[in-house]
């Protein structure tokens, strides 16, 4: 007799889109048997209680139901063994069977209009198997997400939000959104993309703050940009540091951050146009009214959440924002190093040696080129050799090009010299 059945069941996302899932059930009146820490537990499936005089239809296109009745699976013990079926079998099968929804689910990601969000489905491939990153930088990461994503007690045991905050830092083309993309995907959780400039006021983001889903990640990028430098209320410039706040900082690459000049100082965001504006809408939104989105009040009205900013330049933003508790991790994304080439030599050839590596590793030593510059040269033909003989040539076309600034200075340097 067939006791467990596997099947495949038609479901509806929100957004009215459709998708496959897979279904393990029990055909009714048959049985099972689990075995969990040496003790066995019975699932049946019975007629739902509330089935009286078949008057409670069964619910259309689930399998395993038949008949005008609803069933139910009931698990049955014995009474000395109700320790641990209360206590660690139960929250194991819930916890097990909420991994599962999480996998087969289907991610979206997330855009917002003045204090609504709107959701598309969200099928990006990044992965940390394919990040062209400093493979113990990855490690880093996942470990760290890891550790988060299981401390439900631990957050609620010490009495603080479950919350994370990442500050990914680093030049244009390091790939900061492909390792939010890559964070999403190994925690399955939704994105949703802040835009604060279509935000007119402090109190539309307690409302895109009330609207987000547990298990997901809010992404503000281009913080710099977002914010200008603003300081609270008073039009102050915030102090340049290097190292504000944050209770780890982490770094990929092999070149730091280039410095750039700070904008004038502002105090709030201006919205994109009037037509963005609600009728209190006169100033925009404020520092203030940021960090109290970030870790504020409103803050607790979900859980398991993550908070990622990105920058091309650290430098510029308020320390306010950088604090442990706001951006708990500080990973810096930097140019391509020989690592994270051979990541995309792997991705893009299938390959993991090349007469060609040595000369590339050497020239990868040399020049500041982001990971971006180099996908872009592999993805210029299908042959390995080609591909690599044209991204050795750009490397050393590179190395041409940052010679000539540093040989002028060194003559300038010379020159200034020879005077004194």
């Amino acid at each position: 007799m067939r006791r467990l059945g596997l099947t495949l069941a038609r479901a509806r996302d929100g957004d009215g889109g459709a998708g496959w899932r897979r279904v393990l059930f029990l055909e009714p009146g048959d049985s099972t048997v689990d075995v969990f820490e040496g003790v066995p537990f019975s699932w049946a499936c019975v007629e739902a209680p509330s089935c009286g005089g078949g008057k409670k239809k069964a619910r259309k296109g689930e399998p395993g139901t038949g008949g005008d009745c609803d069933f139910v699976l009931e698990l049955s013990f014995d009474a000395e063994h109700t320790d641990v079926a209360m206590d660690r079998y139960v929250p194991f099968v819930m916890g097990a069977a909420e991994e599962v929804e999480q996998r087969d689910r289907e991610l979206k990601i997330c855009m917002n209009e003045g204090r609504v969000w709107y959701r598309v489905s969200h099928h990006h491939p990044a992965t940390f198997d394919t990040l062209a990153m400093d493979p113990e930088l990855k490690r880093s990461i996942v470990a760290d997400l890891d550790l988060f994503a299981s401390r439900r007690d631990h957050y609620r045991r010490i009495g603080k939000a479950w919350k994370r905050g990442y500050l990914l830092h680093g030049p244009p083309g390091t790939g900061k959104s492909s390792l939010v993309a890559a964070m999403a995907n190994h925690l399955r959780y939704d994105l949703f993309d802040l835009d604060l400039s279509h935000v007119s006021m402090n109190n539309s983001l307690q409302w895109l703050l009330v609207g987000m889903s547990n298990r997901s990640i809010l992404v503000i990028e281009d913080i710099d940009c977002c914010c200008d430098a603003m300081s609270r209320e008073d039009g102050m410039a915030p102090a340049r540091t290097r190292d504000s706040g944050g209770d780890d900082e982490i770094g990929n690459g092999t070149a730091s951050d280039s410095e750039a000049p700070l904008p004038p100082a502002k105090s709030k965001i201006k919205p994109k146009s009037k037509n963005d504006q609600g009728p209190a809408a006169e100033g925009g939104i404020t520092l203030s009214g940021l960090l109290n989105f970030i870790d504020g009040l409103w803050s607790t009205s979900g859980e398991e959440r993550i908070i990622v900013f990105t920058t091309n330049y650290k430098d510029r933003l308020d320390p306010a924002l950088l604090r442990p508790g706001r951006m708990d991790m500080h990973v810096h994304m930097g140019y391509c190093g020989w690592e994270a080439f051979r990541t995309l030599a792997r991705n893009y050839f299938l390959v993991d040696d090349h007469p060609l590596f040595p000369e590339i590793q050497a020239l990868l030593a040399e020049v500041e080129v982001a990971p971006a510059a180099v996908s872009e040269m592999l993805l210029r033909s299908d042959d390995a050799g080609v591909a690599l003989r044209g991204l050795k040539e750009f490397l050393e076309g590179k190395k041409q090009q940052q010679a000539v600034p540093g040989a002028m200075q060194l003559r300038e340097e010379e020159a200034d010299a020879g005077k004194a």
